[in-house]
């Protein structure tokens, strides 16, 4: 069997994985905080007995991009946008602290300030920030969470997470979509961290840039399809070759 069914097999299967992570940017397009995941092809040689003359073409992702999204500004008191590189602290659905762009809160039925998929947020002090029944909420721009009753002043709750993640300790998407530092710890409470009150941060994918990467990535694919193809067509040439007479 001709060897180059394997190469062509590689290729098609990395611009599956690819078509796959473009796909998911796309249907995020909407989605508030939302961080572009970026991929890449990396070439690997076979190693084995002879010389390497076979490259398989692997999908290697390539960490998130950075790079904020649009600010939208709504003027609803619990939306909120963390300036710079801070990031809002929150418990995943693992019990665990984990981090969001996602800026657009609620309080639960429990009295519980959440994100609108429902994962608490967390204070400074790395607890679930529980508010008063029937309290309006008010954010600071410092992260401060106010609550005021009725016929009551105003008194401070706590202040909300801001994580500001390094070069020495970035942070790696989830498979939940949430991101987590890569050493695996919790990043410390950032109190030089500020946030814009009132404005949602927007995904960051570049809708036509991804549509036409995932056009790029379907020819790609055909290609690697054809090729198979002709390997299957020179391998019946071949057979049939040999079981002429002479």
């Amino acid at each position: 069997m001709d060897r180059i069914i394997y190469t062509a097999m590689t290729g098609a299967n990395a611009a599956q994985h690819r078509q796959s992570v473009l796909s998911n940017n796309l249907a995020n397009v909407s989605t508030n905080g939302f961080r572009a995941e970026l991929s890449t092809y990396r070439a690997v040689p076979l190693r084995g007995e002879g010389a390497t003359t076979r490259v398989f073409a692997l999908e290697a992702t390539a960490g998130q991009r950075d790079a904020p999204g649009p600010s939208m500004r709504t003027g609803r008191d619990l939306d909120a946008m963390p300036q710079q590189s801070s990031w809002f602290a929150v418990q995943g659905l693992d019990g665990g602290e984990a981090y969001t762009r996602n800026g657009s809160f609620e309080v639960s039925p429990q009295g519980v300030l959440q994100t609108s998929n429902g994962l608490p947020l967390l204070s400074d002090g790395g607890s679930p920030i529980t508010v008063p029944e029937n309290a309006v909420v008010s954010l600071g721009s410092d992260g401060t969470i106010s609550a005021q009753s009725a016929g009551q002043p105003p008194t401070t709750l706590g202040r909300i997470k801001l994580a500001t993640p390094t070069e020495q300790d970035r942070l790696k998407r989830g498979d939940d979509g949430l991101f987590r530092p890569v050493s695996g710890g919790q990043l410390p409470s950032d109190t030089n961290a500020r946030m814009d009150v009132g404005v949602l941060e927007g995904s960051n994918v570049n809708a036509v840039e991804t549509m036409v990467g995932m056009i790029q990535t379907a020819r790609q694919f055909e290609q690697q399809m054809r090729m198979l193809q002709t390997a299957e067509s020179d391998d019946r040439s071949a057979a049939k070759l040999l079981s002429l007479e002479g």
